[in-house]
């Protein structure tokens, strides 16, 4: 397969998988009614999602730096298919979060088939390839939430995951046909000394953390918006039926188009530039929506702005941590993306019991918290290597 070809697969892959974890967020009150639990008690099911795929990340991604990773990829998502019937067929609401849990856990292949991309891309393309593959990530999840609040309404939630699972069979069968052979680029002493070896790497690499820590804060913003969401719009003025909530995914398309540009100004610049723009972004849309989130119009604006601001803010931070050290992107991917995911499942936890509290306020200000971690983080790596030493 021509590279192109190649990386046109590996970006509706990812979007494909990444899209597991999305399919609960406009079913969550379907899904209160169904268990008969509170709103925060289904808000769990995201939050547990969301842990699940951190340790999936920890546990299986490094393993792309010890074993051929098209055999890796296969395994990830037939297990993932398997995983979505358990969700499928839970009738106890115990069972159910821990099915999701290990869901979670094995839709880790998005973070298998990105380093594979970085890897396969010349040097002075590699933000550019990166950008496609992550915009393919994020319309699979901003097609989850379209699709599975329309099915969710016309044939219920389950059948939604049902369907999932097939779905994850179809990709494995395509990747044994299309997908290439790719070997890790140095040989591993093996799986344990491997996961030991994250400890050296996040020692050795301040930047890594610093691009952890502004990672997972701006994700832990865009789940806590995207978990309550439901539920604000279940609200007063709007009333709205899962089928309607999830179509508010799809505004989010303009933060996936931006993913190639931010990628681009990556390659060439700085990539803590665009992670700059990308907080003011990110701090405009919750300023805009916190007092207007009763006014359709409001939430829309503000729903491109966070996209954008998140996206933008992702590919800058996975640029910038891919060229330190080639001979681990897997694993130094591995450090990001548990910090990326431990960051959002924080945040969809805290806005879960912010919205029981005080509603949409208490959603905003669990928000504005997660936004000042990343500021100051942010500002002390400016201040350590100022842009301008670093051009």
């Amino acid at each position: 397969m021509r590279f192109s070809r190649l990386v046109l697969f590996m970006t509706v892959a990812t979007g494909a998988s990444v899209a597991n974890l999305y399919y609960n967020q406009p079913l969550l009150t379907l899904m209160a009614k169904s268990f008969h639990v509170s709103p925060a008690a289904a808000g769990m099911v995201s939050v547990l999602t969301q842990v699940g795929y951190a340790a999936g990340l920890l546990l299986f991604v490094p393993l792309a730096d010890l074993v051929e990773r098209k055999k890796l990829i296969m395994a990830l998502f037939l297990l993932t298919a398997v995983a979505l019937e358990f969700v499928a067929a839970s009738t106890q609401f115990f069972v159910f979060l821990s099915a999701n849990f290990i869901l979670g856990a094995f839709t880790s292949v998005p973070q298998v088939i990105v380093p594979v991309a970085a890897d396969l891309a010349p040097d002075e393309h590699r933000g550019r390839v990166v950008g496609v593959v992550m915009m393919g990530l994020l319309i699979g999840i901003l097609a989850a939430r379209a699709l599975s609040g329309l099915m969710g309404d016309w044939l219920g939630w389950r059948n939604v995951f049902r369907l999932a699972g097939i779905v994850m069979i179809l990709f494995a069968l395509m990747v044994f046909a299309w997908f290439p052979k790719s070997r890790p680029r140095s040989s591993s002493p093996g799986y344990l000394k491997l996961i030991r070896s994250l400890i050296p790497i996040v020692r050795s690499e301040p930047e890594l953390i610093k691009a952890s820590l502004t990672g997972g804060a701006l994700f832990g913003t865009f789940s806590a918006f995207w978990t309550t969401l439901t539920f604000r719009l279940n609200a007063a003025p709007y009333h709205y039926s899962a089928s309607v909530i999830g179509l508010f995914g799809l505004l989010g398309i303009a933060g996936a188009s931006a993913a190639p540009l931010a990628g681009r100004i990556a390659d060439k610049k700085d990539p803590r530039i665009t992670l700059s723009a990308s907080l003011v972004l990110v701090t405009l849309a919750w300023v805009w929506m916190w007092p207007l989130s009763a006014h359709l119009w409001a939430l829309i604006i503000g729903i491109i702005l966070l996209d954008l601001g998140v996206q933008s803010g992702q590919i800058s931070n996975q640029s910038r941590i891919y060229a330190l050290r080639p001979d681990a992107r897997a694993r130094i991917n591995t450090v990001y993306m548990v910090s990326y995911f431990i960051g959002g499942s924080i945040g969809s936890a805290i806005a879960s019991i912010a919205w029981s509290r005080a509603e949409w306020t208490g959603v905003s200000l669990s928000a504005f918290a997660l936004l000042s971690v990343a500021y100051i983080v942010h500002g002390l790596s400016l201040k350590q290597r100022p842009l301008l030493k670093s051009m």
